[in-house]
């Protein structure tokens, strides 16, 4: 065994670097990583608000028989339309003979409220407008119009709900929501309310009552209906002109809908219906006229000031000032861009699923294709490659991982040298494998000491030492099997192969963070391995197993330091070059993965923003020609959708789902996912099978998808804005146990 010691010119004190840059990486990590989690919490804020929005959480459609038992007073069961409670007496108010009251429930909506504007307006109708408070929040501008015109709005809860059966604090949420909605609308408030699936006074039971009292004590007149046109029946124009017309010349408060379903009917029947009810000379005017008209002798259906300047039509209204108005702007802005933002994400999501199964029929069809072809008998690189070959380990604070690693080298079945970079390890890296290569008899392995420098810098030291043409990398907590030497230099008979990627597998694979980067590396490394070396394309030689011709690596210039991502940004430099990159899934190595969520993020995080700076770096490969052309025009489009597009937008089938789940369709929701779900076990159950391993892993997958995809998913955003904000991070290391040993002990 010979040891080489070897130091960089300029190097600063390694411990005190080492500090200085984790110090400075952990400052600028913890703000992104909250960003990156408020981009989370923002898109699930987001899809909640527009679920809520549609009413289709909490809308109770139970509807009464309308008996009392009791509890209501005769005087309101037989008394008028309009309820309210001056000085805590609960009284009821008519309408005046040949006088229509004209109310609207259920809007705005988009296609039918300016409709029925436009209709009102051409006949100077003033009308009562009892709005849904989702629905002014998704079209603020119709509400605003409607006030504009001289009509009157009133609450018709912001969901929808049955108000007699929620408490008093969702009663008094529908109400207060509803306003906050009007304000940011139209800059006002109301007294006036209709409840929903209500209709005559004589309708209020136990249930209700309580409910109507609550809000007559908050100062709000309830308002029910005398006459009701049915036309939600969709009856025909004339049955809806005949039910809204009171018997003999009494006057109503008659109900007609311009929301809540497809309302052509009463759009051709309320002009017909106006021009009766004129002609048998009725007026019409707001709830707040026949309150104005009972307490004086004014004249209803002519809007006029009283003596403080408010339009008695509109009596109900109250300006909307302070935290009232500026929260009711605050609830139309976020609902506009809920707005718009479920709609995009919900384009994104159908690409995402596109790209999701194409990825899949891809990965299962080269993957089989690549297995038949390279394991056919008469499959052949070339002569067998039996010269030795140089392995390369890079060792920074290995203590627990450097004597298994070398163990599993020495009984390789190819004549190697191994060579271990020590980069600056304080552990006693280095001591410990020269103890271990003297207890083995490994006369092969050298040591070289560097002070800290890097990976890149240290396997640039092991390829500069190395003494044969071929050169394997590994990490220091990896173990090889025997023959995986062997096999991985095999490609290596074919002239054109300038570097071979291995099969990496996860060796601590017995918990459940273990379980779910086993599946990953079998499905989503190993898989798509298959398919970029038949695309010849690959973009990445993992770091734990690769080997490379050692004049190729020395034609692109070494390992780069300009990335974090080594192992992509040289892959690609062989690509440019004219080298062919395969993939030898016969070439088993065990690598120790990360034991923590904490571990596990700041090795993803540092794997993907790598890939990201190795894109960016090799990015005029999209307009070059030849090699570097073909990866620039296949390769790069291949690894940006599938490595970090993807990725990024997958927890939108999730997020979606749970949204479906709640807000829509259980069952259908459930389903689709399980679908999903279905494709993906099924992609994952053939890469075991390729990889020959055990299924019972894919138990794990459900819960996978629930839980690991959206860390990843955090990780990518991480990344992208750590990319955005130019952010740099060094070589990091992972808290190693060593329980990963010889390849005979892994199962």
């Amino acid at each position: 065994m010979t040891t080489t010691t070897t130091s960089h010119r300029g190097r600063r004190r390694a411990p005190s670097r080492i500090e200085r840059a984790a110090g400075k990486a952990a400052a600028l990590q913890k703000p992104r990583v909250l960003l990156a989690l408020l981009l989370l919490l923002a898109l699930t804020s987001v899809m909640l608000l527009d679920g809520y929005l549609r009413a289709e959480v909490g809308g109770d459609q139970r509807v009464r028989d309308g008996a009392a038992s009791g509890k209501v007073p005769d005087k309101i069961l037989t008394g008028g339309p309009i309820l309210s409670f001056r000085g805590g007496q609960a009284t009821t108010v008519s309408v005046p003979d040949k006088t229509i009251a004209l109310t609207f429930d259920d809007g705005p909506n988009p296609t039918y409220t300016p409709q029925v504007l436009e209709i009102l307006e051409k006949y100077d109708v003033p009308a009562t407008f009892f709005v849904v408070g989702s629905m002014v929040s998704r079209y603020p501008g119709i509400v605003k119009d409607m006030v504009e015109q001289g009509n009157e709005v009133g609450i018709h809860t912001f969901t929808h709900v049955d108000l007699s059966y929620q408490s008093d604090a969702r009663v008094d949420r529908e109400m207060q929501q509803t306003q906050l909605a009007l304000a940011g609308a139209a800059g006002i408030t109301t007294t006036l309310f209709r409840a929903p699936y209500s209709s005559e006074t004589d309708a209020i039971d136990n249930y209700s009552w309580p409910v109507y009292q609550k809000l007559g004590e908050d100062g709000y007149t309830s308002v029910f209906v005398d006459t009701d046109s049915d036309d939600w029946k969709k009856p025909g124009v004339a049955k809806i002109v005949k039910w809204a017309t009171p018997s003999r010349n009494n006057g109503a408060s008659v109900l007609f809908h311009d929301a809540g379903g497809e309302r052509s009917q009463t759009i051709k029947a309320l002009p017909k219906y106006i021009e009766k009810m004129r002609a048998k000379g009725y007026t019409f005017t707001t709830i707040s006229g026949v309150l104005e008209k009972e307490q004086s002798a004014g004249a209803p259906g002519t809007p006029r000031a009283d003596g403080t300047g408010v339009n008695t039509l509109q009596a109900a209204h109250r300006e909307a000032t302070g935290a009232t108005l500026y929260e009711g702007r605050a609830l139309i802005a976020a609902v506009a861009v809920a707005e718009w933002a479920v709609p995009a994400l919900s384009v994104g999501l159908l690409v995402v699923g596109v790209a999701v199964m194409g990825r899949f029929g891809m990965m299962l069809i080269l993957a089989r294709r690549h297995y038949r072809q390279r394991n056919k008998r008469r499959f052949s690189w070339g002569p067998t490659v039996t010269r030795p070959v140089s392995v390369i380990v890079p060792a920074y604070n290995e203590k627990e991982c450097i004597a298994n690693t070398l163990e599993s080298l020495a009984q390789s079945t190819h004549p190697i040298e191994i060579i271990v970079v020590d980069d600056g390890s304080t552990d006693g890296t280095s001591e410990i494998a020269r103890a271990a290569a003297d207890r083995l008899g490994m006369v092969n392995v050298r040591v070289i000491r560097q002070e800290n420098a890097g990976k890149p810098a240290a396997l640039n030291n092991g390829v500069r030492n190395a003494g044969h043409d071929i050169v394997i990398m590994m990490d220091g907590d990896t173990v090889f099997e025997p023959d995986a030497v062997h096999q991985l230099v095999q490609p290596f008979a074919d002239p054109a192969v300038g570097a071979v990627a291995g099969n990496a597998k996860v060796g601590n694979r017995d918990t459940v963070i273990g379980a779910w980067q086993h599946i990953e590396y079998v499905m989503g490394f190993n898989l798509d391995r298959r398919m970029y070396d038949l695309l010849r394309c690959m973009p990445t030689i993992p770091g734990a197993i690769g080997a490379f011709r050692r004049d190729a690596v020395l034609q692109v210039g070494g390992m780069s330091e300009d990335t974090l991502a080594e192992d992509t940004d040289i892959t690609i430099a062989m690509h440019r070059a004219g080298w062919r990159v395969v993939y030898q899934e016969h070439a088993k190595a065990w690598t120790e993965a990360p034991g923590s969520l904490k571990q596990l993020w700041s090795q993803r995080y540092r794997w993907s923003y790598g890939t990201m700076q190795a894109l960016w770096k090799h990015r005029k490969s999209l307009t070059d020609k030849g090699p570097s052309g073909r990866f620039g025009r296949v390769g790069m489009p291949l690894v940006v959708v599938f490595q970090i597009v993807t990725p990024v937008f997958a927890p939108l089938i999730d997020v979606f789902t749970a949204y479906s789940m709640i807000f829509i369709d259980f069952r259908a929701a459930l389903l689709a996912w399980l679908a999903v779900l279905g494709v993906q076990l099924v992609c994952a159950a053939y890469a075991f099978r390729l990889d020959k391993e055990r299924y019972r892993y894919l138990l794990m997958m459900p819960l996978q998808q629930l839980a690991y995809r959206q860390m990843m998913y955090l990780v990518l955003i991480h990344s992208c804005i750590t990319a955005l904000t130019g952010g740099r991070l060094r070589w990091q290391k992972l808290k190693r146990t060593g329980e990963v040993g010889t390849p005979a002990g892994v199962g």
